[in-house]
């Protein structure tokens, strides 16, 4: 049932049960004028319930629609908040599924290590793609076979001297898990023992298969893809750097390797430099012989237009002395002065006659 129409018949019993007491009260009318007076309090009673009625309605409307309004903004910002916790939700979703791809690409990883095969070919891949990025494709080339039949992992094509450099990235890495598994300060140092004696064979090893004297440079380079085991052995195995540097066989990590690599880049760009600097001086030389032969044709072309000056020149001086001539014999007027006028045309054509070439 509405409340409201509740509400509103509650209120019309209790006035009834008022009006009710009321008459029972009353004794019982005698005459026409306590009737009136019955009914006129009969009606005050009727005007002040319907009045009553009608302020208790608009107050239950007006906290009815309060209530709605309160109802509304709380289910908007219930709905809020569930929105913004399922977004909460997919966010942590995603990092579960991140975290879960994380923890299977380490598995992975822990089982690439694991597998000599499978570790030496990830240092190589992990060398690669740095000479990739730092050198022109000329520069390098990977698993390079030697005169020995030996074949390493990369070999940097660098001009005499150094020559070719060979670098090897396969590391045994069983010492260093055992070191990095043990317990004790005495398993640690049978462990650094263990991985010094085959850091030493593996040191030796690249320095017998790949420095050929006449074929490559007198060093090669041992890659380790770790820079925490390139820390270890600068810090503790110092004996066995000394048998690699006596060797010449220089260890480096991804760091040490991208410098090396940067002073290749300059080498490789010196060498390019000086060769088209012979280029270029070649070029210029060929320039300056081009230079002479146009000189001396510029100088034969000048005396050719010398000579041709002085003949025009000769032509001038005819002209002139031909119009002179004309305009005496436009003046000769008798026949008494034939003979001057022919000694005077002889004085002026004495200039037609042709000089020899004083070339």
């Amino acid at each position: 049932m509405d409340p409201l129409v509740l509400i509103v018949l509650i209120v019309g019993i209790t006035v009834g049960v008022a009006a009710a007491m009321i008459l029972r009260r009353q004794p019982a009318p005698t005459d026409q004028t306590s009737l009136a007076e019955l009914k006129g309090q009969l009606e005050a009673i009727g005007q002040t319930t319907a009045t009553l009625q009608s302020s208790m309605i608009n107050s239950f409307q007006t906290h009815q629609q309060t209530l709605n309004e309160t109802l509304r903004q709380q289910a908007e910002t219930t709905s809020l908040k569930l929105g913004n916790l399922n977004e909460r939700l997919a966010v942590i979703d995603r990092a579960q599924d991140q975290l879960k791809a994380l923890s299977l690409q380490t598995t992975r990883l822990e089982n690439v290590l694991a597998n000599n095969q499978a570790r030496g070919a990830y240092g190589e891949i992990q060398l690669e793609n740095l000479i990739k990025q730092m050198l022109p494709s000329s520069a390098y080339s990977f698993q390079h076979s030697l005169p020995n039949n030996r074949r390493a992992d990369c070999l940097l094509q660098l001009p005499n001297p150094p020559g070719p450099i060979a670098i090897d990235a396969k590391f045994p890495l069983e010492s260093w898990y055992a070191l990095g598994q043990a317990k004790d300060d005495e398993e640690k140092a049978r462990a650094r023992k263990a991985l010094e004696a085959a850091l030493i064979k593996h040191v030796t090893d690249i320095s017998e298969r790949y420095i050929i004297p006449g074929h490559t440079a007198e060093s090669a380079l041992m890659f380790i893809p770790s820079e925490a085991i390139y820390a270890e052995l600068h810090s503790h195995l110092s004996k066995a750097l000394d048998i690699s540097f006596a060797k010449r066989v220089y260890v480096v990590s991804p760091t040490t390797l991208m410098a090396i690599l940067n002073t290749v880049r300059a080498v490789l760009r010196d060498v390019r430099m000086r060769q088209q600097a012979a280029f270029i001086q070649e070029q210029v030389g060929k320039l300056l012989k081009d230079i002479e032969r146009l000189n001396d044709r510029v100088g034969k072309l000048d005396r050719h237009f010398h000579l041709a000056q002085q003949d025009i020149d000769d032509i001038s001086k005819s002209t002139r002395a031909i119009t002179r001539t004309g305009e005496k014999i436009e003046q000769i007027e008798t026949d008494d002065g034939a003979s001057t006028s022919s000694s005077a045309v002889a004085d002026d054509t004495k200039d037609l006659i042709p000089r020899p070439d004083p070339e």
